[in-house]
């Protein structure tokens, strides 16, 4: 897979803070890529420079195999976390005055409008003023105009703020359908929850530096403990618990279940497997829970940020 973007080497200052050092990323073509980090690690500072609002002091941007420039501005959408619409002009006017400003005719402005108003069961929003929307409209009103042009590069920063769970959950679908249909998106968000269930690699920012970044999956393999958590009931439980931990190192785990049964977490070391493990609770007792206690970006996050 090729990258639509390259940052390489960008370095940016603001007096004498650093905001960004030295910090390189590619984002592949088609993926939904997690910009991650703390308040003030360097994220926006990044965005601004991707949507060309600022520029590098060293370093710099590819976009689809060239150099960053003055054009590529109408193939990047971008939604920021503080939303930018007029408040007192119409829903309608506002997305058509928006759309031709990214290059549309105002004729295929209204096509495509209708087509994401009808989608998103908004369509009779068109002659109301923002200000008459709550946050979570004008949300989605401000997510409609920035897909609207069908940019090569979609940036999100928190895109699901305002939102409640329901229409959280229909713009994420929507995300997963742009990506779908060829979009690249970067996604810039604190909810960690989303992270898990729409990046396909993440990059993780600190302290104006990159401290971490990879495919997903790649991550979290190399984060986990080869830990699982197991429940298993039998007539003696604190026999059950002392056999066990002779044999493995174990600590209290905490899950609801139905039962009484006896919770632990149980670490294997690198040369002892898990289906040794099973087999030997099943010979103790009745397991009714055995799952790989696998990092949460959360953890990932907590934890590279602490070492950091």
């Amino acid at each position: 897979m090729s990258n639509l973007l390259e940052v390489n080497a960008v370095s940016k200052k603001f007096g004498d803070f650093t905001a960004l050092n030295n910090v390189s990323l590619a984002v592949p073509k088609g993926s939904i890529y997690g910009l991650l980090g703390p308040n003030g690690a360097g994220k926006t500072t990044l965005i601004r420079i991707v949507n060309q609002i600022t520029m590098p002091d060293t370093g710099f941007v590819n976009l689809d195999g060239e150099p960053l420039q003055e054009k590529h501005i109408k193939d990047i959408g971008y939604l920021p976390e503080e939303r930018g619409l007029y408040k007192s002009m119409k829903v309608g006017e506002q997305a058509l005055y928006l759309a031709q400003l990214k290059g549309l005719s105002k004729k295929e402005a209204k096509t495509r409008l209708k087509y994401w108003f009808d989608r998103l069961e908004i369509g009779d929003w068109w002659n109301k003023k923002i200000q008459e929307l709550s946050k979570g409209m004008a949300q989605k009103i401000q997510f409609v105009v920035t897909v609207l042009h069908q940019p090569k590069l979609l940036i999100f920063d928190e895109p699901f703020s305002g939102f409640d769970p329901i229409n959280a959950n229909l713009i994420k679908d929507e995300i997963l359908r742009l990506r779908e249909n060829g979009a690249t998106v970067i996604f810039s968000t604190h909810r960690m929850e989303s992270v898990e269930e729409l990046c396909d690699d993440i990059t993780l920012i600190n302290k104006s530096n990159k401290i971490l970044d990879g495919k997903l999956t790649d991550i979290k393999r190399q984060y986990k403990t080869n830990t699982y958590e197991v429940g298993i009931s039998t007539g003696n439980l604190s026999q059950l618990e002392q056999d066990i931990s002779s044999k493995f190192k174990t600590t209290p785990a905490y899950f609801k279940t139905l039962g009484g049964e006896l919770k632990l977490n149980i670490k294997l070391s690198q040369t002892e497997k898990p289906n040794d493990l099973l087999q030997y609770l099943t010979s103790k007792g009745e397991v009714s829970h055995f799952v790989e206690l696998i990092p949460s970006v959360n953890d990932i996050f907590i934890q590279t940020v602490k070492n950091n």
